[in-house]
């Protein structure tokens, strides 16, 4: 009796033991997208098939939005990122960068026309942004410091011409 219990103590501890690397295992791979964690280097598609690299933007902060035209919270909050872009178009060290995420890129792009919506809008057709961001769904956002750093990560609709948004932004900027 004695050496059953000993075997199922033995049995539970090495369980523990498992799901404690599992779990590390998860947590701690490369490429989950947390605030603090280096930004992953993607390459995006523009609408003349010119690439862009989130690399190349290093020392700017840049502000990254998956999105889609079936998505109702996406075209809520579209009008307010359209604002955003404008406050910060003068500033080369802002960069807006939307990415259309399962959707018709050609639709997109009527869809920003017929809006008015001047943005940058970007496309990726292997899908492997918004792997690398993890994106759970869209909308979804991210802010990304002059250093390349995760320094927000925004899941669903946000009013982003906002006086917070503004300044948390502007502050970002201002950063050494």
């Amino acid at each position: 009796m004695k050496s059953k219990a000993i075997i199922l103590v033995i049995l539970f501890i090495i369980g523990i033991a498992i799901a404690f690397l599992m779990l590390q295992e998860r947590t701690d791979s490369p490429g989950i997208m947390t605030v603090g964690s280096v930004a992953p280097d993607i390459e995006l598609i523009d609408s003349n098939q010119n690439t862009l690299k989130l690399s190349e933007l290093k020392g700017s902060v840049v502000f990254i939005n998956f999105w889609s035209t079936w998505c109702d919270p996406c075209i809520e909050e579209l009008p307010s990122i359209e604002t955003l872009f404008r406050h910060f178009s003068n500033n080369p060290r802002f960069q807006v960068i939307t990415v259309i995420f399962k959707d018709d890129g050609q639709k997109a792009l009527r869809y920003m026309k017929e809006n008015g919506y001047t943005f940058p809008v970007y496309f990726n057709p292997d899908g492997s942004a918004a792997k690398k961001f993890r994106i759970t769904g869209v909308p979804e956002t991210f802010i990304i410091d002059k250093q390349g750093v995760l320094r927000d990560k925004i899941i669903g609709p946000e009013q982003w011409d906002s006086p917070v948004m503004l300044e948390t932004l502007n502050n970002l900027l201002n950063e050494q």
